[in-house]
């Protein structure tokens, strides 16, 4: 989960004479300070960084303000709450040592090593702490240090002392670690009394930070957690805090609902409410089993995309779950992914995986016979199950999985086809969302780092990597979608569209995707007869609807809090009779639903009527038929809808026609009673 992009405000590049303070420029030139269109930090254009307001420049610099509701600016401000964070840890529960501390997507965490885990009262200790701090206003200073000198002054800090390789590191630091290292200037950041300009308290640290702690606008402390030191299991367990912080208290409030909202709709919690899925024990971490209710709804997504597969020009293939481990050489996977597939088994001195990924096997199918131009574009599709050993800290419901089913397709055309087929494909999916009521989004472009550090990540020629980003970039383009660059984001074999879809809380979910693939053809060695008889290597292009099914039902479930529409829902009707005695008459109506593949149920048990309509109202049935002896006489039912309202007296050819017509409209808003008023069923 993620939240979308956020607007950054128009700024304007204006001068810093040297020797005055950035704040001073920004003052004279009528920038804001305050608010959420206020100044935090600023960028010096000439080289790109961000530097606090206090920068002073020995020559004349041109800047550009970064304000609070920027991506960047939020950044500053959760950093800064972080070093707060810090301070107080450090003066609550003297002797803690020190992690790293970063802003991250919605919030920020800092690592520590304290004699005891942290409990909840610890936190709430804590952010009362961070109040006091913030509240007096202290300055954040920065100051250049040497390495000799941060020796000496962090020889408290063992962590920090690692990180920068001056006791027993790599010298490189962790990912997400705020202190810059690799011959790099050190830098410490002193907390300032304003009243005296006494030191309160420093860390290590390559900033930037807001000018002052009181200028942190709102912020939270949400939880804690163990986390080992440098992500790796053979280091120290630490207590990592999470908390999020904010350009105004309007925005840290709605956050704060919308978290709350998330927490409603959990789909792990509605999962069970709603008897849809499990993950037993005794199956495994991040393995699923689906209910028969869940697999209503599975059977329902797979159903359509077989058929929206086939419609779009894709032949329907099958592939093992289980290969030996040269076919993944041969890909170029297991170098990549080995750490996150399960372990090799050694059989009939082989080495076997469970399979990862599918398109490998999709390329032996394509490669076991000759193929020519005219068969492009070759599109083969299946469910594929795939294994994937995530760490169990990352495992989360059916959003992070070990086991998931995958849409997976593959197209094989001819360099030219490639614009072609990744426009249809895009249409394809940006239908397929809308059709299950995800209608809003954007995308992302995913591409090769660069860092010339990293490029030993990616296969293929810079030649290569820039036809096919181009590709891919003009057909994003050409969808009138908005595009966010994902610089370093691209599979080893070429770069990717991620589409990213918001939910009714908005949300954001990394949904389909389309990859341009240069690398595995080469590698497995395909090629076509081109049409003057010679030979030639196909684009492969990968792409995945739902992603998983997995993935997607959780998201589903969320989005809809669990009300899945009348097309999606397990049980799609509750018969619900006044008395025993309506029993058959609803059995009745229950057959003629059923006769048109309506999925509809009887509670004959023997609560009372009120009960039976809260059971249904709580498993989200989209439609209740009530009945009581005045309706039997009739011919009629009483309608009541998900959202309460309801319609006495409908004659049961109307209330079929009814359901009917709705489920087969596909229609992702809920019926309802419409303008008429709710009213009170008839005893009977």
């Amino acid at each position: 989960m993620s939240t979308p992009p956020s607007p950054t405000a128009a700024v304007s590049v204006l001068r810093v004479p040297a020797g005055t303070t950035a704040m001073q420029a920004l003052k004279e030139a009528g920038v804001p300070l305050k608010g959420p269109d206020g100044a935090v930090v600023v960028r010096d254009v000439a080289g790109g960084e961000l530097r606090d307001l206090a920068w002073t420049p020995d020559a004349d610099a041109e800047v550009e303000p970064v304000p609070a509701a920027s991506a960047e600016g939020r950044a500053v401000i959760r950093h800064s709450a972080a070093h707060v964070l810090a301070q107080a840890v450090q003066e609550l529960f003297p002797g803690t040592s020190l992690g790293i501390g970063p802003p991250v997507e919605n919030g920020f965490y800092y690592d520590f090593d304290p004699e005891r885990p942290f409990t909840p009262e610890d936190l709430t200790a804590l952010e009362k702490k961070m109040t006091e701090i913030v509240r007096a206003g202290q300055h954040f200073s920065r100051r250049e240090i040497s390495d000799a000198d941060a020796q000496a002054e962090l020889a408290h800090e063992p962590y920090k002392l690692e990180l920068i390789g001056l006791k027993g590191g790599a010298g490189d630091a962790a990912e997400g670690a705020d202190v810059e290292v690799g011959g790099a200037q050190l830098t410490m950041y002193d907390n300032l009394d304003p009243r005296t300009g006494e030191r309160v308290w420093t860390d290590l640290c390559r900033g930037p930070h807001l000018p002052r702690t009181s200028t942190i606008p709102a912020f939270s402390l949400t939880r804690s957690a163990a986390a080992y030191w440098r992500g790796s299991e053979k280091n120290p367990q630490l207590q990592r805090v999470y908390g999020t912080a904010w350009e105004s208290k309007d925005a840290h409030k709605a956050y704060l609902e919308q978290v709350a909202e998330a927490e409603r709709r959990d789909h792990r919690r509605l999962g069970a409410e709603l008897d849809l899925f499990s993950f037993p024990d005794e199956i495994g971490s991040g393995l699923a089993v689906f209910h028969p209710k869940g697999g209503v709804i599975k059977r329902e997504m797979e159903d359509y995309v077989r058929r929206r597969h086939i419609e779009e020009g894709f032949d329907y293939v099958g592939t093992p779950h289980i290969s030996k481990g040269g076919l993944f050489e041969t890909s170029g996977h297991l170098p990549y992914y080995e750490d996150t597939m399960f372990p090799a088994m050694d059989l009939e001195n082989s080495q076997y995986y469970l399979k990862a990924m599918n398109c490998p096997m999709h390329n032996l199918i394509f490669r076991s016979r000759g193929r020519s131009y005219r068969e492009l574009p070759l599109r083969f599709f299946e469910f594929g199950s795939v294994y994937r050993y995530e760490k169990s800290g990352v495992v989360h419901g059916l959003t992070r999985v070990r086991g998931l089913t995958m849409d997976d397709s593959h197209s094989y055309v001819t360099p030219e086809q490639a614009p072609g087929e990744i426009r249809h494909l895009m249409d394809f999916v940006l239908g397929l969302l809308r059709d299950f009521g995800l209608d809003d989004y954007y995308l992302e472009l995913s591409t090769r780092s660069d860092d010339p550090g990293k490029k030993d990540k990616f296969i293929g020629s810079d030649e290569e990597w820039a036809k096919a980003t181009a590709v891919l970039e003009q057909a994003a383009r050409d969808s009138g979608l908005e595009l966010v660059p994902d610089p370093g984001g691209a599979a080893f074999y070429g770069p990717k569209i991620s589409v990213q879809a918001r939910d009714a809380i908005g949300r954001t979910w990394q949904m389909s995707t389309i990859q341009y693939d240069f690398n595995q053809p080469a590698r497995f060695g395909l090629e076509y007869t081109t049409a003057d008889g010679g030979r030639a290597q196909p684009v492969m292009i990968h792409s995945a609807k739902f992603g998983s099914i997995e993935r997607f039902f959780g998201v589903l479930t969320e989005h809809y809090a669990g009300a899945f529409p009348a097309w999606l829902a397990p049980v799609q009707v509750v018969g619900i009779p006044i008395t025993d005695e309506q029993v058959p008459y609803l059995a009745d109506v229950a057959g003629r639903l059923r006769q048109h593949g309506v999925r509809v149920e009887i509670d004959d048990s023997d609560d009372r009527m009120q009960k039976k309509i809260r059971t249904a109202s709580k498993q989200k049935v989209p439609f209740v038929l009530l009945a009581g002896a005045t309706d039997a006489e009739a011919g009629a039912v009483s309608f009541r809808y998900r959202d309460g309202s309801q319609r006495n007296g409908v004659p049961v050819d109307e209330a079929v026609a009814q359901v009917v017509a709705w489920i087969a409209a596909r229609s992702n808003v809920d019926p309802s009673a419409a303008d008429e008023p709710a009213e009170t069923v008839e005893a009977g």
